[in-house]
């Protein structure tokens, strides 16, 4: 099977998401990936490190580790370990919970890790609300931790409706701490399927913070909102779904998918315990599929060149058609609020 990004020289993600286990401490009503007990046949730690080395054969740059809690898997530094020794970046997702100086000081000795805390609120009580009680201390005394270290440290915060007016709040305490903050998009996969019309931004809430966000240069995003993307910001960041062509995820028991919001049956592109990941970035008929994809239905949009049609995965969990178009764009929020305001005033 032709493979026109092998052809133009793209013979490996840039980099991708290693969900190491579905284990976790937590039981955060927003998270992707409905974790709590490690998954049944996770990989072992041999095959963890023969992981580690395939992606170092393939030139992947950066390893993303998310989870679940990734410090809950009791091999995960040494994968770590074996990632730095190889010169691969990685960037770790914890909830913060497991990390104290002792642990901080061994992350500190290399120079090729970068690591988010996740918080959800700029207050003790909006934060705990979705992640539990205690937990918004435990993360904010892990910060300072990292802080004082040469650690590259961002909070990480999941936009949600209970939390979007605290935002500038997040970056006013995200510098206060002496690190960055970076804002993820919520969207409907695991748990956030479950609590998805109670926890989802309301569109006059996804406009505001479209507009802030084009005030803040230096808030990151990665590619969760480039469906909000305003000129601005044009440049700052991927514009287009990166799924299956510049990355991808490995969840916990070796299955790859285009991306960590569409681990499911459906969307998987192979396994590591019956292929290579060489051959699955290669010959996926999946990847392949998304690397071909184009949403037609938003060509004609003034904003096509900027979002591209926005989230393949919101519109499968949403409207289960990866080629639909994001129902949460910019266009969409802005004719969502005028049809409100329509009938508002006919009522």
């Amino acid at each position: 099977m032709s493979n026109r990004y092998v052809e133009m020289g793209l013979k490996a993600p840039v980099n991708l998401t290693w969900e190491v286990s579905l284990a976790c401490n937590l039981r955060c009503s927003h998270c992707l990936s409905s974790s709590g007990e490690p998954a049944h046949g996770e990989l072992s730690r041999e095959e963890a490190l023969d992981l580690v080395e395939q992606l170092h054969r393939n030139q992947v740059f950066q390893v993303n580790f998310g989870g679940g809690e990734p410090f809950m898997r009791p091999d995960f530094e040494e994968i770590l370990d074996a990632c730095h020794q190889r010169g691969i970046m990685t960037c770790i997702s914890t909830n913060g919970t497991l990390l104290d100086e002792a642990r901080v000081a061994r992350l500190a000795k290399s120079r090729l890790v970068a690591i988010q805390v996740s918080m959800d609120g700029a207050t003790r009580e909006t934060c705990d609300a979705i992640r539990g009680r205690g937990v918004y201390d435990k993360a904010i005394e892990a910060i300072r931790l990292l802080a004082a270290t040469r650690i590259p440290t961002s909070i990480n915060t999941v936009l949600t409706t209970q939390n979007a007016g605290e935002i500038p709040a997040m970056y006013e305490m995200a510098k206060s701490l002496g690190v960055s903050l970076r804002v993820s998009r919520f969207r409907p996969s695991g748990r956030g399927a479950d609590n998805w019309e109670e926890l989802r931004p309301t569109p006059a809430q996804l406009l505001a913070f479209s507009d802030w966000l084009a005030k803040s240069g230096d808030v990151r995003t990665g590619d969760s909102f480039f469906s909000l993307t305003s000129q601005e910001r044009q440049g700052l960041g991927l514009n287009l779904c990166g799924a299956a062509k510049l990355t991808c995820c490995v969840g916990p028991t070796g299955n790859m998918y285009p991306c960590a919001f569409l681990q499911t049956d459906r969307f998987k592109a192979g396994s590591l315990r019956e292929q290579s990941f060489k051959e699955i970035w290669d010959e996926s008929e999946i990847y392949e599929s998304f690397r071909n994809l184009r949403i037609h239905s938003c060509e004609e949009c003034t904003r096509f060149d900027q979002c591209h049609g926005g989230c393949p995965a919101v519109a499968w969990h949403l409207k289960n058609d990866i080629s639909g178009g994001d129902p949460e764009c910019l266009e969409r929020c802005v004719t969502s609020i005028a049809d409100a305001n329509r009938a508002a005033k006919a009522a």
